[in-house]
């Protein structure tokens, strides 16, 4: 059996929560990634997407230069081992329809790569298709729903 180690991307950039918004775009740009680790020191303590940014930034008008990652990031993270098993971390991202984990070093509890969708196809082809049916499922939109 297949160990996340064995196919998980090494050597991930991290950002810190004091950070710019408008850093965390361009790290994104030069890195050509959707998301980044937020990390405090080795402690991984967040992400932020793309998303986050277009989302909770740029639709609400506020600035990308006075705005910190940890204004906007998710802290709540969802996170595997580097020794699990691939085909627990894909049911864990089915469960929760998320595309990448932050992959974190089970005696150190630090970061030490991240696992994608992508890695898992590339890598580990057993599953992939089921795993990224259950996170395409469109879930309910987050927002009013008004009468016409």
């Amino acid at each position: 059996m297949q160990r996340i180690s064995e196919i998980m991307t090494r050597d991930v950039m991290s950002i810190s929560p004091q950070e710019n918004i408008r850093r965390a775009a361009q790290m994104m740009d030069e890195l050509n990634v959707g998301a980044i680790p937020v990390c405090d020191g080795a402690n991984l303590v967040g992400m932020i997407t793309d998303r986050d940014i277009t989302v909770r930034v740029t639709s609400a008008g506020e600035s990308p230069e006075k705005t910190q990652v940890k204004d906007v990031m998710s802290s709540e993270v969802r996170t595997c081992f580097d020794d699990q098993l691939v085909d627990e971390v894909m049911e864990q991202m089915r469960d929760v329809q998320i595309r990448r984990v932050p992959v974190i070093d089970h005696e150190t509890q630090n970061l030490v790569g991240i696992v994608s969708l992508g890695d898992m196809a590339t890598k580990h082809s057993a599953e992939v298709d089921r795993t990224l049916e259950k996170i395409s499922t469109p879930s309910e939109p987050d927002r009013p729903q008004f009468n016409s």
